[in-house]
């Protein structure tokens, strides 16, 4: 590289002592320098061409530009050590091409008086022409490097970023399709969560429809008109889930309570649940339970009391249980006779308030999950409860028709017991003496 420019500069240096000797009048032809290498013609010719424009000399430095770059790739390192001395020749290369392009010879063949250096002399600020070529050389340096640039993002534009583009969007519908997919599944288990809802609901409003309707047809047959508002039975035909009574209202906070009935079964094995009341966190906290082969039980907070009563011959029966907190004391009558007493019945537990009473059902969560075993069968009437433990003449009274004394607590109304599932009545209550067992 360095033996190819000092050629150069040698040809040019010739060609400008050749003109001031002969001191010949310009003749509007242009001279151009070409390299030789060192071991060629010693001699210097000079091409001639005739009306060179500028548009040649444009190309021929676009061929050395071309040059230029491939050197510059093929001896980066090589550049940037002798960056001194590339810079220098090349200053002298570009006022060679000036001269040629811009200068005239005078008649005494001579230059002018602003530029009397010749090519081989040393420019009178050196430091001015190595930073001016150095400045022009990384012109080109930095418009090679826009060229790669443009035709890199060219070669991006044309192949990889359609790639990169259908990949960005496969992924953005992979996760559009994902989502799509979460909100189906959600919606579909919302659908069923509202499917079993409203299923739920049906049942509901089934039932209180099929009440009602029983209701206005009591009322059209004339039976709904009881004697008094006392004076009906709610009858529960079979063995189900869903026949069942609730009362209106709920208990207080008790220490003691009287609960007395009129019932009438002949189910078995066992009559059921007659009676139970539950709160929440303990669905047996009043229970009036005969399943299986076993005797009527009472329970109390889940403690259990068996009771001597016998009920299961089909015929109406005056029942009453009565319970303190003191000693967990209790008593059972039936048909005014007192048939058996106990103690320690969950003793010192207070009755807690504000909780559901059913009918018919024994409740394994508060006011539902009934079982089908466990349902009573039969009839049940005056059902009343009072916050204190009645005296035995007050029991036998109501067992043998002499008076009627309704619950302080719950009362025997039919406005306080609605009544549940198809089949389920309220129906108008025999007279009292037609309920007392013969003789």
């Amino acid at each position: 590289m360095f033996s190819l420019l000092c050629g150069l500069v040698s040809l040019c240096a010739l060609g400008r002592g050749q003109l001031a000797t002969n001191g010949q009048l310009d003749d509007g032809k242009r001279y151009i320098c070409r390299a030789i290498p060192l071991s060629g013609d010693p001699t210097c010719p000079v091409t001639l061409l005739p009306e060179l424009n500028v548009g040649g000399q444009e190309e021929e430095l676009r061929n050395t530009v071309m040059q230029l770059r491939e050197t510059i790739l093929q001896q980066k390192e090589m550049i940037s050590k002798q960056i001194g001395t590339i810079n220098e020749l090349t200053t002298k290369l570009s006022l060679c091409a000036s001269t040629t392009d811009d200068r005239k010879y005078d008649k005494g063949a001579s230059w002018g008086k602003e530029k009397q250096n010749t090519m081989g002399d040393v420019p009178r600020d050196p430091n001015d022409s190595i930073d001016s070529m150095g400045k022009t050389m990384q012109g080109l340096k930095d418009r090679l490097e826009n060229l790669e640039q443009q035709h890199l993002r060219a070669n991006v534009s044309g192949a990889s970023f359609p790639t990169e583009l259908r990949d960005l969007l496969q992924r953005r519908l992979g996760e559009l399709e994902k989502q799509l997919l979460k909100k189906v599944s959600n919606l579909e288990e919302e659908k069923s969560m509202l499917s079993n809802a409203t299923a739920e609901y049906r049942l509901k409003t089934e039932s209180t429809l099929s009440a009602l309707v029983d209701r206005i047809s009591e009322l059209e047959k004339g039976g709904g008109d009881f004697k008094s508002p006392e004076q009906f039975k709610l009858s529960l035909p079979q063995r189900t889930n869903y026949l069942y009574g609730r009362v209106t209202k709920t208990l207080p906070e008790m220490y003691a309570f009287t609960l007395c009935m009129w019932i009438k079964s002949s189910a078995s094995p066992g009559i059921g649940t007659p009676f139970s009341y539950g709160v929440p966190g303990q669905a047996n906290e009043i229970v009036l339970i005969e399943w299986g082969n076993n005797p009527i039980e009472l329970l109390i907070n889940d403690k259990v009391a068996q009771l001597p009563l016998e009920v299961r011959d089909g015929k109406w029966h005056h029942i009453c249980i009565a319970w303190t907190t003191r000693d967990g004391q209790w008593d059972a009558y039936q048909d005014g006779e007192k048939l058996g007493s106990g103690d320690n019945l969950a003793a010192w537990h207070p009755i807690k308030p504000g909780g559901v009473i059913i009918l018919g059902q024994e409740q394994d969560v508060v006011g539902g999950r009934f079982d089908a075993g466990q349902a009573f069968v039969g009839e049940l009437s005056q059902v009343n409860i009072w916050d204190r433990v009645l005296k035995p003449v007050e029991i036998q009274s109501m067992a043998n028709c002499s008076s009627y004394i309704p619950g302080n607590v719950i009362s025997w109304l039919a406005s306080n017991v609605e009544v549940f599932g198809r089949g389920a009545f309220k129906r108008p209550m025999e007279t009292c003496q037609e309920r007392l067992p013969k003789a």
